[in-house]
């Protein structure tokens, strides 16, 4: 069994999600007391969150690549980055490490195309759903991706920062992210990609009937496929 990296605490909430799935998914398929081999670094996601608000993605660069060389050095054979936002970074954090770095977003792409689908809507933060740098990797598939309108950005990302990150799952807010759901199904979106690693703690398969690409899930079966492949 190789040894899967995660980078976590960007945010805590969903670092947890990935420890427990990798686990759980790998005692599933050996049996008996099996579990991972995980090393991992987890970050404090106030200093992050400030360099975001400030536009200091370069020095979030250096912090992610310093961390991901922790990771690489506990030992381990690959690396995830447990948020979505921060592969904003990618490049620069695999040319720091030795060790592959397995992206959410091609791993997400994947799955679109094995589920036939040419385009979806994106749900994510902000920095998600208005910079390109997912939205251009689903596209080096061929798939296009829709985003809500302005106000329905400010609202998901606000529930994002203001409640997910923090544990806080509220039903109002569900009802909103269903809203917005809807409303990008009847921009011909054939999906919807959680593109926030929070966003499972609100939105299930079971709320819609609109295919969801839950980028969480997705990222944890590809490590464990890597894992023990």
């Amino acid at each position: 069994m190789k040894t899967i990296g995660l980078l976590g605490g960007l945010s805590w909430e969903s670092t947890v999600t990935y420890y427990q799935c990798i686990n759980r998914q790998i005692g599933e398929r050996l049996g008996d007391w099996h579990c991972g081999k995980i090393s991992m670094f987890s970050v404090d996601f106030n200093e992050y969150v400030d360099c975001m608000q400030a536009g200091q993605w370069e020095q979030i660069g250096c912090k992610l690549a310093e961390s991901a060389r922790r990771v690489e050095a506990a030992g381990a054979d690959m690396l995830l980055i447990c948020t979505n936002t921060m592969h904003k970074m990618a490049d620069t954090v695999q040319e720091s490490i030795n060790i592959p770095l397995v992206h959410i977003g091609d791993v997400t792409a994947q799955a679109i195309r094995k589920e036939g689908l040419s385009t979806v809507g994106l749900l994510g933060t902000c920095f998600t759903m208005e910079d390109n740098f997912l939205r251009d990797r689903l596209a080096q598939f061929g798939i296009n991706t829709l985003v809500p309108e302005k106000e329905d950005r400010t609202r998901v990302n606000s529930i994002i920062f203001d409640e997910l990150v923090k544990g806080v799952v509220n039903d109002a807010s569900r009802q909103e992210y269903l809203r917005i759901i809807e409303d990008l199904r009847k921009q011909g979106a054939q999906g919807v990609v959680l593109g926030c690693t929070e966003i499972d703690l609100l939105v299930t398969p079971g709320d819609t009937d609109l295919p969801l690409f839950d980028t969480t899930a997705i990222h944890v079966e590809a490590a464990v496929e890597a894992a023990l492949g």
